[in-house]
């Protein structure tokens, strides 16, 4: 269990207007906020009034501090105890205006503006993928409080018209006093992306209006709800938290704002839950309080845990220190001070799986039974176990040795013919493996033992001629192959290939690491061997089709995500005439006038159609995703495969070329072996002789490096003259 209070922060909005006099004044473990309010000489010479304000918080963000400062200092502690376990609660207090949702969901234009929300959704998935060894599943759920009325924001059964059409959530409180919410959905989400289209589905039902004090005002509660499941490993512990992201509505004056009609209602039913919120927490602050009124709201019995409970809370003051907004602030610098004061006892959410728990059971009870047994000697065996007992309890002994988990236990009951016979068991494995190990021992050293080779050197035996004699050997395969394919090209009429089946270059080929290296290291002439292999091979041909339709995919994709931003740009831009249109309706109509007026409803229908629109390119978007990531696959599988065959058939036929030159060899001759390798390559050159009229270059032509050794030499220069010629028909034949 973690005892710890609230802790409190302070982020002080940018002013444009007049601003009070405040000092920032960095202590230790915090800052103070001081607000000076000079006197008003107006008000005569005997004046009371306090001139300084002071109040103590964990830190305090100025003007100018960024959204990612915030994040870093407010929200990532918390997150990484939810992770961890416990239970995990940030919320904005503050008067209307004052930046609440600009901190907690962040600012639509930049990218950089994201609240606290996004981004804890982007950390969080961030953090599941550093953690390896545990296995995460993320939960959301999205529930918005209008008017003391609870509503789904993510109900995927209803497509609301307007507020009032989503199901409404239900408080229901069991026998220990926990509260349950009926009706609220709970999405899962895969990923950060999933995630991030959970929020802005649920951004586009809340209730916005303008106000004199703030264009965009949120007139209800949020309290956007993430659930983390966690477990390592083989492990049979099981951690559940939540997190819950709480943007409350802002209070103000309407002595000051001068609200009417149905903005009117709305600020009554937000102050009097604000009210009631502030009654909880004075409640809490005071120790000899013995009831607390949680009850007297919804958003108080929702946040019950987070205020005086399970949980770790932390809460952001948002200010404004213009000069007609100084009152409210420090009214929220005092709230700020009482919730300090309230301490919660964290505790980690940890469980046992409810069926390894049954499983555990059962086998305790089972060896409970055993040593009674073997106490009590009740039972006596006196015959000997049959061979099918005794191969069941071999069986039971090898799974007993491959299960890695640590409680893993091995019972054969209070039979001590079985225990004997588990021990004989365990003896015997160990012997092999003893066995075994001296076996591979003395295979090791006797591979590494120097292997001498015993074959006849000629006198030039220098380390650069067993080099070149090496890749004469790898080219003169090469040759063999490309002559067999060149005969082979001769036989068959050549076609020209279209566009869609033109072999795809090696850049095509290299969606792996395996691939894109198998391709690098690739000769001249086995690239040209490769190049003819997979244009007629009809895997070739199916992967083409296959990129062929990726391609065809991506560019629907793509046309998709322009349509979703679009769709979303159209339900802003329509939110706002709604909600400006709305406003203007408001002052001058009543409720049912308001509700009947053709133009709101049109207008509420078109953007109901856009959201449909959109929930509908989102899921095809969804599913496009996986269908990309499948032929992905496809084609990385097909490239390999290619590779391979290409592989097994370039092996077959250096096989085949090695054999016929050892044919070659073997043949009686009065010739030396430089002879008898010009006549080889001159059975090379004749198969060229009607195919090509180039004469034969000299070494400097060729600009090859010689060795000094005649036979060497010679077959270097008969190799790259032979290899010239072929590379020649290779390139006729393809123009």
């Amino acid at each position: 269990m973690v005892k710890q209070t609230i802790q409190i922060f302070c982020r002080i909005k940018p002013a444009k207007a007049k601003t009070s006099v405040y000092e920032i004044n960095p202590v230790e473990d915090g800052a103070n906020l001081s607000i000076i309010i000079p006197k008003d000489a107006t008000e005569g010479y005997i004046n009371n009034k306090r001139e300084d304000f002071r109040f103590r918080f964990r830190n305090i963000f100025d003007q100018n501090a960024k959204q990612d400062d915030v994040f870093s200092s407010v929200a990532r502690p918390v997150i990484d105890n939810v992770i961890a376990g416990y239970n995990g609660t940030i919320f904005a207090y503050g008067q209307t205006g004052s930046g609440k949702t600009f901190t907690i969901t962040g600012g639509p234009e930049r990218f950089a503006d994201r609240g606290i929300i996004p981004r804890s959704l982007s950390y969080i998935f961030e953090q599941f993928g550093q953690n390896s060894d545990q296995s995460y599943t993320v939960h959301v759920s999205y529930l918005e409080i209008y008017n003391e009325n609870g509503y789904d924001l993510l109900d995927p059964k209803h497509e609301a018209a307007k507020l009032e059409d989503l199901p409404k959530v239900l408080l229901m409180e069991d026998e220990d006093q926990n509260m349950h919410l009926k009706n609220l959905s709970i999405h899962a989400a895969q990923n950060e992306e999933e995630a991030l289209n959970l929020l802005f589905l649920g951004d586009t039902n809340r209730m916005i209006a303008e106000t004199p004090m703030n264009q965009a005002s949120t007139r209800s509660h949020c309290i956007f709800t993430i659930h983390i499941t966690s477990k390592e490993i083989g492990s049979a512990t099981v951690r559940k938290a939540k997190l819950h992201l709480v943007d409350l509505a802002g209070s103000e004056r309407v002595s000051k704002s001068n609200v009417n009609g149905l903005l009117l209602t709305e600020a009554k039913y937000i102050n009097l839950s604000l009210h009631y919120l502030e009654q909880v927490i004075v409640a809490l602050s005071e120790k000899n309080r013995s009831h607390i009124p949680y009850r007297n709201s919804m958003m108080t019995s929702v946040l019950r845990d987070s205020l005086g409970g399970n949980c770790m809370t932390t809460m952001i003051a948002t200010c404004s220190i213009d000069k007609r907004n100084i009152e409210e602030t420090i009214s929220t610098c005092r709230f700020s001070q009482r919730v300090a004061l309230i301490k919660n006892d964290a505790i980690l959410n940890e469980e046992l799986d409810p069926r390894l728990l049954i499983n555990q059971l059962r086998a305790e009870n089972l060896q409970l039974r055993n040593q009674i047994l073997m106490q009590n000697g009740s039972e006596q065996f006196n015959e000997s176990l049959t061979p099918e007992m005794i191969a069941k309890l071999v069986e039971q002994v090898k799974v007993y040795l491959a299960d890695t988990d640590n409680e893993a236990t091995l019972n054969v009951g209070a039979d001590m013919r079985k225990i004997d016979q588990c021990y004989r068991a365990f003896k015997k494995l160990y012997l092999e493996l003893q066995e075994q190990a001296k076996t591979a021992s003395t295979q090791s050293t006797k591979n590494s033992q120097p292997i001498y080779i015993t074959h006849d050197i000629s006198p030039y035996d220098s380390k650069e001629v067993k080099e070149l004699k090496e890749i004469i050997k790898l080219r003169d395969n090469e040759i063999s192959i490309l002559v067999n394919m060149l005969k082979k090209e001769k036989k068959t009429e050549y076609r020209p290939f279209s566009e869609s089946t033109t072999p795809p270059t090696e850049n095509s080929f290299s969606s792996t690491d395996r691939a894109t290296n198998q391709l690098k290291n690739m000769s001249a002439g086995r690239q040209e061997a490769f190049d003819h292999f997979r244009r007629d091979n009809p895997l070739s041909q199916k992967l083409e089709e296959h990129k062929r339709i990726l391609k065809q995919r991506y560019t629907e994709a793509k046309t998709l995500g322009e349509e979703i931003n679009q769709c979303r740009n159209r339900i802003n831009h329509m939110k706002g005439q709604y909600e400006q249109m709305h406003l203007r309706l408001a002052a001058q109509l009543t409720q049912d006038e308001i509700e009947k007026n053709r133009g709101l409803n049109e207008l509420h229908t078109t953007m109901e159609q856009e959201q449909i629109k959109y929930r509908e390119y989102f899921n095809r978007l969804k599913n496009m995703k996986q269908e990309i990531e499948h032929i992905q696959h496809i084609i990385e599988k097909d490239r390999l495969q290619l590779l391979k065959d290409f592989d097994d058939w370039w092996e077959q036929q250096s096989e085949q070329a090695e054999q016929q030159r050892q044919l070659l060899e073997m043949k009686p001759s009065t010739k030396t072996n430089g002879n008898l390798s010009r006549q080889t390559t001159g059975s090379f050159q004749s198969d060229y002789s009607s195919a090509s009229n180039s004469a034969p270059k000299t070494p400097q032509q060729l600009n090859l490096p010689l060795t000094g050794d005649k036979k060497t030499d010679d077959d270097i220069l008969a190799f790259a003259n032979a290899r010239q010629r072929v590379l020649s028909q290779v390139h006729k034949c393809k123009k």
